[in-house]
């Protein structure tokens, strides 16, 4: 199977071409990398694991452009609300009138607790739209359903990255001693105040338990993006602090299915890592430090069980999750694929359909026209003037890169450092 994974960030592509790898080995997986904020570095892509047949990076028309595309036998949308949306607009454009076209699959990369309608609305026209659980089919089927949008497009899956290595609680400890993993996470929480709290827990937590381990395992380098902005950096928190830090406290990067293998409590506030976690079986601890809400993700986790706080963790707490939630949520699925390999055989036996987003220039043509024209392209789903042309010669992608790092530099080590000449 020839598949296409257009990705705009390292999660999403490790999303997509887990995907690929997952449903069908061996096939011939091509990667097409979305220009923008969270375009990921070489270093993103190797700790992914998945090395693809060929790797591009491109604007949204140039990409629906691409004349590879043509034989194509699936395409795997790994992007924003937003782009799936303009994407699918411009393979409509692009497939209209075409005798065949390849299918088209999108979806979520961790659980979906906001923007639920109008993140699936914009992913509504794909011939199959994932959902991780029976917990998020049921509720993709309320919102599909009632507005005529027919329900066989959602297909059950899992989350491809969920690691088949069930942890061992009995395991000795020669190699290393018991691990905590503190999985952060780019902008939860987003303020400094509430990232630095978290920070002077782990810390603190290593201090008081200085025959383990603490590991702070971070997704991004200092001036490298990743799906969310990351104003305020861990380790660059870290290198403000006055105080040495306690030798048994490490900040870790790279995969982090190897991180959870010495891994024996994972701690976060809200991260798909927790999912990772319990699909192992593994303690399981999401913190309550700073409220449980929606702007953090971990009302989610209400009915795991593994609620928690850093002064449980301080006195030993290690939850796991209760099996019945796991199961609804889709993290111990025995076939994730299973279905999924139905469904895109029966796709691929027939003529499929033309490209039918949801929103059209007619019954929303405001937000249509304003969602397109900031990713190039026109109402009909065209290329919009000069949007493909080539433009991503190696002087100008590396100063789009020069620039990139520039800007979040500013963002991540000199504004922090203004802030607090200035009391801030």
């Amino acid at each position: 199977m020839r598949i296409h994974v257009l990705a705009d960030s390292d999660t999403r592509w490790k999303w997509g071409a887990g995907l690929a790898v997952g449903l069908a080995p061996g096939s011939e997986v091509h990667a097409h990398m979305l220009r923008g904020r969270s375009t990921p570095t070489a270093r993103q892509l190797a700790e992914v694991g998945i090395t693809p047949a060929s790797i591009t990076e491109s604007t949204l028309p140039e990409f629906a452009a691409a004349p590879e595309l043509d034989a194509a036998d699936l395409v795997i949308l790994g992007t924003v609300g937003g782009s799936t949306h303009a994407a699918l607009h411009a393979l409509a454009a692009r497939f209209r009138g075409a005798v065949r076209r390849p299918v088209l699959m999108t979806g979520y990369v961790g659980v979906v607790y906001e923007k639920m309608a109008d993140g699936l609305l914009l992913r509504a026209g794909a011939d199959i739209v994932l959902a991780n659980s029976p917990f998020d089919r049921r509720r993709f089927s309320e919102v599909y359903e009632p507005l005529g949008i027919p329900g066989s497009c959602i297909v059950q899956t899992a989350l491809p990255f969920l690691d088949q290595r069930p942890y061992d609680p009995n395991r000795t400890h020669a190699r290393h001693p018991y691990t905590v993993c503190f999985a952060v996470q780019p902008s939860v929480p987003a303020d400094r105040n509430g990232r630095l709290y978290m920070l002077r827990r782990a810390i603190s937590h290593a201090r008081l338990r200085p025959g383990r381990d603490v590991l702070v395992k971070l997704r991004s380098k200092p001036g490298e993006a990743t799906t969310h902005v990351e104003a305020h950096h861990y380790q660059v928190l870290a290198d403000q602090l006055e105080e040495p830090l306690p030798r048994n406290l490490h900040f870790v990067y790279g995969n982090m299915s190897e991180t959870l293998d010495r891994t024996d409590l994972l701690v976060t506030v809200s991260s798909t890592a927790a999912l990772e976690s319990m699909h192992r079986g593994m303690p399981t601890a999401i913190l309550s430090d700073l409220g449980v809400r929606e702007i953090h993700g971990n009302h989610y986790f209400v009915g795991s069980g593994c609620v928690t706080d850093w002064s449980a963790i301080d006195e030993g707490a290690a939850p796991l999750a209760h099996e019945s939630w796991t199961a609804d949520q889709g993290i111990r699925a025995v076939d994730p694929f299973g279905e999924l390999r139905t469904r895109i055989g029966e796709l691929l036996d027939r003529p499929l359909p033309p490209i039918s987003p949801y929103y059209t220039a007619d019954s929303a043509p405001e937000y249509v026209g304003a969602l397109l024209r900031r990713r190039g392209l026109n109402p009909d789903g065209s290329p919009g003037a000069g949007a493909t042309a080539r433009s991503s010669g190696p002087m100008r992608r590396t100063s789009r890169r020069v620039l990139k790092v520039a800007y979040q530099f500013g963002v991540q080590r000199v504004a922090p450092k203004i802030q607090q000449w200035g009391g801030v």
